[in-house]
């Protein structure tokens, strides 16, 4: 299981939203090469840096903090917030993303993303699956697709797709666990989907029970900066 902390980023600064609400935000360091290179210390491989910026202008605003943490460590990058084009998207993998996050776009032009897994290939596109309940949200979390996760998830493994990073949005930065039962359901009826469970991630334990789920990868932000979760806890499941 991929091991995959997040960096938010807003006006250059590392950042956390509660249930990505932007009037419930902490901000916890002002520097996020420093914090992208303390995960690198500690053997940390890959780096989940959204854009919260971008995500509200609907283009990157951040690509500068992309390009200095691509540039200053090893880590593998994942980037997302604000990718409505595809000039954008090459935007992000000129300034050193290894991956890119397709995220609302992915929900209202599903032919655009099916357009990428095509010409940059599945490993460097990863479809965003927010999720509120048993239905994709849409519109920085405030509104309800049709789409029901298996039915969104199914329909893009079908287009092409391997990598979805699953957030569930009511747990997300609220430190009270991950929604087990869900990811557990989506690995048994859609197992050639590489799940990434994202939002409530707590404890090492909830770590290990999602180990033993057999998802893709699990990503961690607030129980870092927090404390409930330390770096050096993190050591051993990486390979």
């Amino acid at each position: 299981m991929e091991i995959i902390p997040a960096i938010d980023i807003i006006g250059g600064q590392c950042v956390r939203l509660t249930e990505g609400d932007f009037s419930q935000q902490t901000t916890y360091h002002s520097n996020p090469l420093d914090v992208a290179k303390r995960f690198e210390a500690h053997g940390i491989k890959r780096l989940h840096l959204v854009d919260l910026d971008g995500a509200r202008a609907k283009k990157p605003v951040n690509l500068a903090v992309l390009e200095n943490i691509a540039s200053n460590t090893t880590l593998s990058i994942d980037f997302g917030g604000g990718l409505q084009s595809e000039e954008a998207v090459q935007q992000a993998f000129e300034a050193g993303a290894a991956q890119i996050t397709a995220g609302s776009i992915a929900v209202r032009e599903p032919e655009t993303v099916t357009g990428w897994l095509s010409k940059y290939g599945a490993d460097r596109i990863i479809v965003g699956a927010d999720f509120k309940g048993n239905h994709i949200a849409i519109s920085a979390w405030t509104e309800e697709s049709k789409f029901t996760l298996k039915d969104f998830i199914s329909d893009y493994v079908k287009a092409g797709a391997k990598l979805f990073i699953c957030t569930d949005v009511s747990k997300d930065g609220k430190l009270q666990g991950p929604s087990i039962s869900t990811y557990k359901q989506l690995q048994q009826k859609l197992p050639e989907a590489g799940i990434i469970a994202s939002g409530g991630v707590t404890t090492v334990q909830d770590l290990e029970t999602l180990q033993q789920i057999g998802v893709h990868g699990a990503i961690i932000g607030k129980a870092i900066y927090e404390g409930t979760i330390e770096l050096k806890d993190l050591e051993r499941f990486l390979c």
